[in-house]
């Protein structure tokens, strides 16, 4: 029998591409995903660049069809279409197994690093340094906000029908603030309805192509009949919908019986599920939820420290969804979960629920929507209901952008009686400086998120210095 290296390691190497790699084992696939998790900066796009290099250009595991395939479906999803896309990849590979193995490392290397960098963030925050690399860095995520809706509107109005839904988006969530959930759904039903009125008017969305280039024979190539494990079967459908839900209830339940329904660990458990079975149109549609919730009815956080958290989110690898475990630590760490004399272990906790819960649905619409994918491999699209959604993201996205931009250009708010005159007391004309050089950056230069980041903390922190002795 042989075993997962018996081929000739040459055939990895080899410049004739017409033979396929050797068979991976699992405990190979480890090692890449864990280096992967360390990796994943550059968000969703990078992510998928990064696997695209790797996986289907340099190491032939799968071909450009197949990928492209397992990301059209992922894309379909609600939550983040990178991790979906390893665990489905893992899956395909080497089974249950190998999709939990990719998705995990894909995520516990980021989790790990916000909590260390959360727990200085709260500790030391306050200390001039740190305040005033963080002065710097708030207005440049204010930018990276505009800048997303930008990029997803460019992609996603097409025509004014768009237009309008995103615009109508913008002004329930502002004026009205209507909660993002309702706002999904809307947007959804009238994706539907005008998917069959006007169906040229909500043709745009995400699909990938078909994958008709090639980089050589793939280990998983286009005519690869699926493995046994990936096969259709209702029985494993139905086993894999009960054990995941069965986890859902059992955590959710300990947390209930331990804490109470209105217990800071249990909400988050609920929340973040919510957070997780809503987040379509890309990585920051979820971003205005969790702040409507995290922010503003549950109060685990203030509006500073939720820009404070996005900017962490974005210099560490992992998903940008990853902000999840910056509120829960935070959430956890005020609310003292275990008590005054365990903030740093409640900070972990409330991090730990926040992903978890975040997650647990991405595993689950892999391994049970995986085997339809597969079974019925062709040419996948966006719904017209998505098109809609994505067009409504455009208008929240936008708002969030109002919501960071005031905080941080007002950190006092607005002084009283309001007027021309007191709306300017407290405006910082510097932030509008940092902001605006990074928004020009990212969109005139394409210069990358960190570096503009790394420049914008490097700012506020020579400002904070030498402010002192240009007043002095």
């Amino acid at each position: 029998m042989k075993t997962a290296l018996a081929k000739p390691l040459a055939v990895n190497t080899a410049e004739d591409r017409s033979v396929p790699p050797a068979q991976v084992s699992l405990s190979e696939a480890f090692h890449y995903w864990l280096k992967l998790g360390f990796i994943s900066f550059g968000g969703p796009a990078g992510q998928i660049s990064i696997m695209h290099q790797e996986l289907v250009e340099r190491r032939r595991w799968i071909s450009e069809h197949r990928f492209l395939h397992a990301l059209n479906y992922c894309m379909l999803l609600p939550g983040p279409e990178a991790q979906q896309l390893a665990t489905y990849i893992g899956w395909l590979m080497h089974g249950t197994w190998g999709g939990i193995v990719a998705g995990a490392l894909f995520v516990l290397p980021s989790l790990f690093v916000l909590i260390a960098l959360t727990w200085i963030y709260v500790v030391f925050g306050n200390v001039p340094a740190v305040a005033g690399i963080l002065y710097g860095i708030k207005p440049a995520v204010t930018a990276i906000v505009v800048f997303a809706a930008y990029r997803i509107g460019s992609r996603a109005l097409k025509n004014g029908v768009l237009w309008s839904l995103a615009a109508a988006a913008f002004i329930a969530i502002f004026a009205f603030n209507v909660p993002f959930p309702y706002i999904v759904l809307g947007a959804g039903i009238l994706g539907a309805i005008g998917g069959r009125l006007a169906p040229d008017k909500f043709k745009t969305g995400g699909h990938h192509g078909d994958g008709k280039k090639s980089y050589g024979a793939a280990l998983i190539d286009d005519h690869t009949p699926p493995p046994e494990h990936a096969h259709f079967k209702w029985a494993r459908v139905a086993t894999f919908a009960l054990v995941g839900l069965a986890i859902w209830v059992g955590v959710e339940s300990v947390l209930l019986a331990e804490y109470g329904w209105h217990g800071t660990l249990t909400q988050m458990g609920w929340f973040f599920t919510k957070a997780a079975l809503l987040t379509f149109g890309g990585a920051y549609a979820v971003l205005p939820y969790v702040y409507q919730g995290g922010v503003e009815h549950y109060q685990w956080l203030t509006g500073l420290q939720m820009i404070d958290g996005l900017a962490l989110g974005e210099t560490t690898p992992g998903p940008l969804i990853m902000l999840v475990a910056f509120v829960g630590f935070v959430g956890g760490w005020v609310r003292q979960v275990f008590g005054p004399d365990g903030l740093a272990l409640a900070g972990i906790a409330g991090a730990s629920v926040a992903t978890f819960f975040t997650f647990l649905p991405s595993f689950l619409f892999i391994l049970v929507g995986g085997p339809a994918v597969e079974a019925t491999r062709g040419e996948l699209k966006f719904t017209a209901q998505l098109t809609g959604i994505t067009a409504a993201v455009v208008g929240v996205v936008l708002n969030l952008a109002v919501f960071f931009a005031y905080h941080v250009l007002w950190p006092q708010g607005f002084e009283q009686p309001f007027s021309l005159q007191t709306m300017f007391a407290g405006f910082q004309w510097i932030s509008v400086l940092i902001g605006s050089t990074a928004f020009v950056a990212l969109w005139r230069f394409k210069i990358g998120i960190i570096p503009v980041i790394g420049a914008c903390g490097a700012t506020g922190f020579a400002y904070t210095l030498l402010k002192p002795l240009v007043l002095a």
